[in-house]
């Protein structure tokens, strides 16, 4: 059963992670005062989705259709490699987290080739802001993953989640910055808002305006795949969970952490404004220091 229990781990996180979009959107109705959508209804969306037909630009390549399946792959991928209720993930080896970032860079770019094979310059604005916030986040979550790896010893990605504690200062400054990175990399506030429609403001919405029916649904399965896999990161740094405990009580508490997690990314984006374009490198950058301090930290 022992044998068993990451996959089990894996097909919870598949089936529920629609789940937590739900969460963060009737908390911000609550705040709001409003009654707000349904909890399932990034379900209900992901389903209408694939019952509809494909409409394709007659200037789009064979790339524009490829990017969300491939995308969503790479995302699934991902969840098998992201630890989750003080477990070892499904597939656990050496230098995975390299693998784990490498495969949400292979999403992004897949992405932005999809937006850009359109054509469409306004596409091709998002993408350029997509692909520089990318080359921003993306040290802060190496220098983050080289920080625990120097404190726990472990090269794999459930030997350094697993193996860190928030009672050291490199693992809270860790998890501080990946926080930020994980606000950015699922394009939340305050750095992008997912329920804009103004161009000015528009980052990874507007790359894929041009996707309808089956390909959209992905590109909604595959975002909410990689915000159950990004907050897998944070709750095992935040909610310390030991191997020997019985399973399902790791999992229970780990699925409870999840949700606490949606709940903070709703209040986030209720009590706070979306940043300046200007003023996200910034954040970013501050990001980053913080996961270079507390590797200079571990190397003391």
């Amino acid at each position: 059963m022992q044998t068993f229990v990451p996959w089990i781990q894996f097909g919870i996180g598949l089936v529920l992670s629609p789940l937590l979009a739900g969460i963060v959107n009737r908390t911000k109705a609550f705040f709001a005062g409003r009654r707000g959508q349904p909890l399932l209804q990034v379900y209900y969306d992901i389903a209408k989705g694939l019952a509809k037909g494909a409409v394709f630009s007659r200037t789009a390549t064979w790339i524009f259709r490829a990017g969300p399946l491939i995308g969503a792959a790479a995302a699934v991928t991902a969840l098998a490699l992201a630890p989750f209720g003080g477990r070892p993930a499904a597939v656990s080896f050496p230098g995975d987290p390299i693998l784990f970032l490498g495969l949400f860079g292979l999403m992004r770019g897949l992405t932005v080739l999809a937006a850009l094979d359109t054509g469409s310059s306004f596409e091709g604005m998002g993408a350029s802001r997509e692909v520089f916030f990318s080359a921003l986040t993306e040290p802060v979550m190496m220098l983050g993953f080289l920080a625990l790896a120097r404190e726990s010893g472990a090269l794999s990605l459930s030997g350094i989640l697993n193996a860190a504690s928030l009672e050291r200062p490199e693992t809270a400054l860790v998890a501080v910055a990946l926080f930020i990175a994980f606000l950015c990399e699922n394009s939340r506030i305050p750095f992008d808002d997912p329920n804009t429609h103004l161009e000015l403001t528009m980052i990874h919405e507007v790359m894929v305006l041009d996707h309808g029916g089956p390909d959209f649904a992905l590109i909604q399965a595959g975002s909410a795949v990689k915000f159950w896999c990004l907050g897998s990161l944070i709750v095992n740094l935040f909610l310390p969970l030991r191997p020997d405990w019985p399973w399902t009580a790791n999992t229970a508490a780990g699925l409870a952490a999840m949700a606490v997690l949606a709940v903070s990314v709703g209040v986030v984006e209720s009590v706070t404004a979306r940043l300046r374009l200007n003023r996200v490198p910034q954040l970013l950058a501050a990001a980053a220091a913080l996961s270079a301090l507390a590797l200079i930290f571990s190397l003391g």
